[in-house]
């Protein structure tokens, strides 16, 4: 797990991302609305990436939320981490 007080969501999902790249020796920089697919993540590195973000923040996503769009960038991840946390609050 990351330091929670010191990173934003899009920070810990932005690590989470580097992770992974350096798993497959991929060091380069990435914007958060850079394409993750773009910059070298397979689709299955995607489902790990899920896995993931849901351990990371401790929510599950919802079925109908694991789309290739929801997961597209870090920004993206971001705003839906964000959308199930406040889903989670109500």
């Amino acid at each position: 797990m990351l330091d929670h007080a010191a990173n934003s969501g899009a920070d810990r999902v932005a690590l989470l991302v580097q992770r992974l790249l350096a798993k497959r020796a991929i060091n380069r920089p990435l914007g958060r609305d850079d394409s993750l697919a773009e910059a070298g993540l397979s689709s299955l590195d995607i489902v790990n990436l899920m896995l993931a973000v849901e351990a990371e923040f401790g929510l599950k996503i919802p079925h109908r939320e694991m789309t290739p769009a929801n997961f597209r960038s870090i920004a993206r991840i971001a705003a839906l981490v964000a959308a199930c946390q406040e889903a989670s609050l109500i």
